[in-house]
């Protein structure tokens, strides 16, 4: 995709949505940690479900490692893989009472070496309780950079590399959230809604439903 059309792409998602965010829910750094944690292989709001009543209690490492691993599962167990995030969740909750005094580090690095944290939820946890410019790349991140041509590669972490390397500074912060929602909303997996897709004349994608731009363009206007 040409410098001008990436710059028009996110220009068009930040004028559908100024101010994107995450949709899981969360009261502090710490629970926005758990919640990405939680959110692997799971729906925002199946993770949102279960966390409701967890998060109302739990606020705090040390109140996570108070109630334990069974407590924890008992909140947790509608989510898939509860058995191993529980787990998980209490490790990294005891590190970060202990080495931390409860807080969560603003240190990518620090966050991947923790039990649960991988490079997406570390980039999640940075761009989103920091501010950092990172792109977390998901299934909905990798379909829609390989789909559009935006960001192609064979791996979660080079298409994170070619969002990095491409995306123009007015868009750096919020562009992993414009992507994920859209991957979510509209660019979805099994069949892309490309008649309503605000950057569908700028998409590599060709099979849509066998429109040229100009008239998809048009629907769009008409809707």
């Amino acid at each position: 995709m040409k410098k001008a059309d990436i710059f028009e792409f996110y220009r068009r998602l930040a004028e559908e949505n100024p101010a994107p965010e995450t949709e899981l829910a969360y009261g502090n750094d710490y629970q926005l940690l758990v919640a990405v944690v939680l959110s692997a292989q799971a729906t925002d709001v199946g993770v949102n479900k279960a966390t409701r009543l967890l998060f109302e209690r739990i606020k705090t490492p040390a109140q996570m490692v108070a109630l334990g691993e069974a407590g924890l599962k008992d909140h947790i167990k509608t989510i898939g893989l509860f058995n191993a995030k529980a787990k998980n969740v209490i490790a990294l909750s005891e590190i970060l009472e202990r080495d931390f005094n409860g807080q969560v580090p603003a240190d990518r690095d620090i966050l991947e070496s923790m039990p649960g944290v991988g490079r997406k939820t570390a980039n999640v946890v940075m761009n989103t309780a920091f501010g950092a410019e990172t792109f977390a790349v998901d299934t909905h991140i990798f379909r829609v950079g390989n789909r559009t041509g935006l960001a192609k590669g064979k791996t979660p972490l080079a298409v994170e590399k070619q969002l990095d390397k491409h995306t123009p500074a007015p868009f750096r912060l919020g562009a992993h959230h414009w992507l994920i929602l859209h991957g979510r909303y509209v660019c979805k997996a099994r069949t892309p809604e490309c008649w309503r897709c605000t950057v569908a004349d700028l998409c590599a994608f060709r099979p849509k439903s066998e429109l040229p731009a100009k008239l998809l363009k048009k629907q769009r206007q008409e809707s």
